[in-house]
């Protein structure tokens, strides 16, 4: 009996070393590393920036009463200027990295230039003085932070009156225009990148930088007496195409930039 309660022992010992060992010999498994998930583009976003504009319009100058040429040649005035912008817009991502929108924004600034009679010899000054779109776009995403696009709507322009000049003695001729408003529609385009660049950290934060050209509807503007806003029989008429750049910073209130899973 002794020699087997003592060999049972031993087997014991062996075991628990055995155990031992295998415990020690356990290797290290190491956590699975995080997995970043792409941020998403959808929701709504705010924007303010500024930029510059250009406009062109085929003028001319006819009867108010029988709406006929006047002259038979018309011209093409211009102008240009600066302006700032402000608006907001919705975004929604689809899976495939198309990025589809609503948006809408208002310009304001000094877009100036010149409308003339050239028969008459008289000129005024014009101003392009605000403006605002309603529009949709559609982007794609050419990084997960970086979106370009494509967009178009409806436009509204403000131009404001002006007082006529004799071209020649640069001396105000007692006549006047009126302001007016300008239906129209825009297309453009233009890219939207996220600022966290050249290790800067800045959530939600992004620059965007569009082109826009915007087509108005005619517009016959009466040369008006002052004092008794007489018309003297004559319109000039005026249909503008204006074309503007501009950058803005655009703040997203959904983003956080990348989102790291969790274990």
């Amino acid at each position: 009996m002794k020699k087997v309660i003592a060999a049972l022992a031993v087997l014991g010992a062996f075991t628990s070393a055995a155990s031992a060992a295998d415990l020690a010999a356990r290797p290290y498994t190491k956590a699975p590393a995080p997995i970043a998930v792409a941020p998403s583009w959808t929701g709504f976003y705010i924007f303010g920036g500024g930029g510059g504009g250009i406009w062109d319009a085929d003028t001319g100058v006819q009867s108010t009463v029988t709406g006929a040429p006047i002259l038979g040649f018309n011209q093409r005035q211009g102008g240009d200027g600066w302006y700032g912008t402000v608006g907001a817009g919705y975004d929604w991502q689809t899976a495939n990295s198309w990025v589809i929108g609503v948006f809408a924004d208002g310009q304001f600034g000094s877009l100036k230039g010149t409308i003339q009679d050239q028969d008459l010899g008289i000129a005024g000054n014009i101003k392009n003085d605000y403006s605002w779109a309603v529009g949709a776009r559609l982007g794609y995403l050419i990084a997960p932070n970086v979106l370009s696009y494509v967009n178009a709507g409806y436009s509204n322009s403000h131009w404001k009156g002006t007082t006529l000049f004799d071209t020649a003695t640069a001396l105000p001729v007692g006549g006047h225009t009126n302001s007016f408003d300008r239906n129209g529609w825009f297309v453009g385009g233009g890219v939207e990148n996220n600022l966290n660049i050249f290790g800067i950290t800045a959530p939600g934060w992004f620059m965007k930088t569009e082109y826009r050209a915007a087509y108005y509807d005619n517009k016959n503007i009466s040369e008006l007496a002052d004092g008794t806003n007489i018309s003297n029989g004559r319109d000039i008429t005026f249909r503008p195409f204006v074309q503007t750049i501009s950058t803005s910073l655009v703040y997203r209130f959904n983003w956080t930039g990348p989102v790291v899973a969790k274990y």
